[in-house]
């Protein structure tokens, strides 16, 4: 088993490399980088899009772009700039070297985690990833948390009752709640518990209050679970259809084999025979991958939830930088969600082994 684990980890350096590779590729082909957000902020002479030029007043910058000549830049939107101010533009934000350069000295910071500032707020990217992560963590440890505490046992009880009015009408419930997407059921929630429309009985956005740290301990308890409710109820709708259903399934595809038609044959109680026998072999496929569904919950399903929901989170800050091209925060969050990933993968793996140690990866590999 340690040589599988040793080849697994070997093997997360050219899939980390071969994802980080084609994720540039893809991002230096797109237009609209911060170079050309900068440039046509320029030619409008906003502020804002200058406040971080290292040496470089708002007046003399708007000075070049006002004696800029006929040159065309080479940049969408840059024609008629002085090329010296693009040139300074392309150095504040390290476009002034060659692509694989960049992408070289990228991969060489990344070995030791240096994943550089972030272009538009100036703050390291792994302080803004320790920043935001608690947000993402707290949202999908509460949606893991539930939905296996409610998805499992109504997964059984639907195996053990299929073909029932019971199983029917939860199935409907299930279906519903699969097929309503995250984010039209969370402005549906908005609508109504959230002032929206009717009442106002939870907080549109964030996760504490602005007197959080005025509060007493059992305030801030309330005023934490006040603020999250709408956001893992969202989370937990979307989750548990899919679990629940594939607990039921595993568990019938379980109870119809003949070591369960032999255990009850033997005068096992049915309780004896679902937790004693059915459960370890059932749950197999249910625990071994609950590896991957954290990965999933905490930075891909949560994104959406906290665009919404105002959640300064993970997703929340990965969506932003994507919209601003702040490539430093883009390349930084997914190299850091792909580590993360693939090492929860071989966890998973060694889940399956500690839950049926007649799995045996390393045998299969030979």
């Amino acid at each position: 088993m340690a040589a599988y684990i040793l080849r697994r980890l070997l093997l997360i350096i050219p899939t980390l490399l071969g994802i980080l590779t084609i994720n540039f590729l893809i991002i230096q082909a797109a237009p609209g980088g911060p170079v050309e957000q900068t440039i046509a902020n320029l030619q409008g002479l906003n502020t804002s899009a200058t406040a971080r030029f290292d040496g470089s007043s708002q007046s003399d910058l708007s000075s070049a772009a006002e004696s800029s000549n006929s040159n065309s830049s080479g940049y969408r939107g840059g024609r008629g700039l002085d090329p010296l101010l693009v040139k300074q533009i392309e150095k504040q934000y390290g476009f002034d070297k060659p692509a694989h350069e960049r992408f070289i000295q990228m991969l060489k910071n990344y070995l030791v985690f240096d994943f550089g500032e972030s272009l538009f707020s100036g703050k390291k990217v792994t302080d803004l990833i320790i920043e935001k992560i608690p947000v993402s963590i707290s949202l999908g440890l509460w949606t893991t948390l539930i939905t296996y505490l409610i998805a499992v046992p109504l997964g059984i009880k639907k195996a053990v009752r299929d073909g029932t009015p019971f199983d029917v009408w939860t199935s409907s419930i299930i279906i519903i709640g699969y097929a309503i997407p995250n984010f039209l059921f969370a402005i549906l929630l908005i609508v109504v518990f959230a002032g929206g429309t009717y009442f106002d009985w939870f907080p549109l956005r964030g996760l504490t209050s602005p007197n959080f740290d005025e509060l007493s301990t059992w305030g801030q308890i309330k005023d934490y679970f006040w603020h999250i409710t709408l956001p893992v109820l969202v989370s937990v709708i979307g989750s548990f259809a899919t679990l629940s259903m594939l607990t039921k399934n595993s568990f019938l595809d379980e109870i119809n084999k003949q070591y369960v038609v032999t255990a009850r044959a033997k005068g096992l109680t049915e309780s004896q025979v679902l937790y004693g026998h059915v459960f370890r072999n059932a749950m197999l496929l249910i625990i071994a991958g609950m590896p991957a569904a954290l990965i999933g919950i905490f930075f891909t399903g949560s994104m959406l939830i906290e665009v919404i929901f105002s959640l300064d989170g993970i997703g929340l800050l990965g969506y932003e930088a994507v919209i601003k091209r702040d490539y430093p925060v883009i390349f930084g969050t997914l190299y850091i969600f792909t580590l993360i990933g693939l090492l929860l993968k071989l966890v998973s793996d060694l889940t399956y082994v500690a839950v049926d140690p007649r799995i045996d990866f390393e045998s299969r590999e030979n």
